[in-house]
């Protein structure tokens, strides 16, 4: 079996990004378990704002493509008002189950707040939509300003956390995917 693939997709905009950061460390784990990775940071795709008659505007095919092929994918998003930043769930709109259906998906995100645990719990339900395995294990940085400096995560036991993320995502490429979720069986994209 060859190493698997791993993608990690940084939902912040930021140029100093601690979202970034977690990612970039997420990845570094997935490497040093023998994973090939790519980094897809949204600031770097030209993505208009969703319209569902232009699927293929910007970047959007060279960002799904890349998606697509993926053996397992890491979202890491910031927190912004509870939930998951616009910019993720605009990518996150480009694609759909040719993309996502039976792929491992490992969750971060970054709060500048104490309580980053609704974007994930978000998260995994469009992930669940999408017919994902959703790792078990998620990733999450309250008060990244206070645990994250000079492009590293200064705390041990989350950098610990981030870094399992990484390696889970790998150890769990290749799992045998469930059956259809409920959430995904009814879930007709954006064919509306």
């Amino acid at each position: 079996m060859t190493e698997p693939h791993v993608v990690g997709v940084v939902g912040s905009l930021r140029e100093q990004s601690y979202t970034r950061v977690g990612i970039e460390r997420a990845l570094a784990a997935a490497e040093d378990m023998g994973a090939t990775t790519e980094l897809l940071d949204l600031r770097e795709f030209d993505l208009p704002v969703f319209d569902a008659d232009q699927r293929e505007a910007g970047d959007a095919v060279a960002f799904a493509d890349s998606i697509h092929a993926a053996d397992s994918i890491l979202l890491g998003t910031p927190v912004y008002h509870g939930s998951y930043s616009g910019v993720l769930k605009n990518a996150l709109d480009y694609c759909g189950f040719d993309e996502f259906e039976h792929k491992t998906v490992g969750l971060l995100a970054v709060a500048g707040g104490g309580f980053p645990i609704t974007a994930l719990e978000h998260l995994r339900s469009v992930c669940r939509a999408l017919n994902c395995w959703v790792i078990p294990h998620q990733a999450a940085v309250p008060k990244a300003r206070n645990h994250i400096a000079d492009g590293r995560i200064t705390d041990a036991d989350i950098e610990k956390r981030v870094a399992k993320l990484g390696e889970e995502a790998v150890q769990y490429a290749n799992i045998e995917p469930d059956p259809p979720c409920f959430e995904s069986t009814e879930n007709v994209g954006a064919e509306d």
